[in-house]
């Protein structure tokens, strides 16, 4: 009987590989094979034991569990670990407005309002007026573009984590006109914390990192033929733009809020201008796990 050479970590690689190279679907195909490729990397130059992979199944249990209908932990996990801005910024459209995270607060569903109407209260924070102008890539203005907006108040929360404020309180969707040109009034944005009751603060402790997130108010802008951007404003004068707990800062969308003056509406103390690019749409994919509407 010849002698059986001791398996390696290099050969267990390629047969597991072999196993799924047969998947019929060539984008999972590949998906798979790359997954399974850094998963091996990541344990043989680690070393990891099997004490530390029991924690990592255990964490990711309890991740599971402190999922619901209103919280998602496991997308919060992938917020802190930079892998939602990622995922942005290698689908980023050259020339449009640079997009960044969702976040877990968005409510689909929110009232359409008028041009320039507002969409808080006088307890949620300082008054101000967002405005500017959405065009295409080549500078067109286009009209009938969406903005759908949503910010916390000024005590950190979001309607849906606060009983006190009313349902879409700091929520609304404008249509641009004519000249693409939208504006709309609301409050001078808030820093706020990420939850971190769950193992998603567990792990932010563990590193000693910061769990808060820099002032921004979110927008996801749309327009016929055009692909939509999920993006932020992000107030200039926030101590929190250099450690955003989800790293969903980008340069091109920190605005100053300035003191409104002369030739400014008189209910508002602080003005933003910031205008927003759309991309042409592209063909839709057909890859087997797009699940895109």
């Amino acid at each position: 009987m010849t002698a059986m050479t001791a398996m390696t970590p290099g050969q267990l690689t390629e047969d597991v590989l072999a196993a799924y190279s047969g998947t019929p679907d060539p984008r999972l195909r590949e998906l798979l094979a790359a997954l399974i490729a850094h998963l091996h990397a990541f344990v043989a130059a680690t070393r990891l034991t099997p004490a530390e992979w029991q924690a990592a199944i255990a964490f990711l249990t309890a991740t599971g569990h402190t999922c619901d209908d209103e919280r998602q932990e496991f997308i919060l996990l992938s917020d802190v670990l930079g892998l939602s801005s990622l995922v942005d910024l290698v689908n980023a459209a050259p020339g449009a407005t640079e997009s960044t995270v969702l976040g877990p607060f968005y409510v689909p569903g929110a009232p359409r309002r008028a041009p320039g109407e507002q969409i808080g209260r006088p307890e949620d924070g300082s008054p101000a007026l967002v405005r500017g102008q959405v065009t295409d890539t080549a500078g067109r203005p286009l009209a009938g573009a969406t903005l759908d907006v949503w910010q916390c108040s000024g005590n950190g929360l979001y309607d849906t984590q606060d009983p006190s404020q009313p349902p879409y309180n700091l929520r609304g969707v404008f249509v641009t006109g004519p000249d693409g040109r939208f504006e709309f009034r609301t409050v001078r944005p808030a820093s706020y914390p990420i939850p971190v009751d769950g193992p998603v603060g567990d792990l932010l402790r563990a590193a000693g990192r910061d769990h808060w997130r820099a002032a921004h108010i979110h927008a996801i802008l749309s327009a016929p033929g055009h692909r939509s951007v999920t993006t932020h404003i992000f107030d200039a004068d926030n101590p929190y733009l250099d450690r955003d707990a989800v790293f969903g800062v980008r340069g091109s969308l920190i605005r100053p809020f300035r003191p409104a003056g002369p030739g400014d509406p008189a209910d508002v103390s602080y003005v933003v201008d910031m205008d927003f690019t759309l991309a042409t749409a592209e063909p839709a994919s057909t890859g087997a796990l797009d699940r895109s509407p």
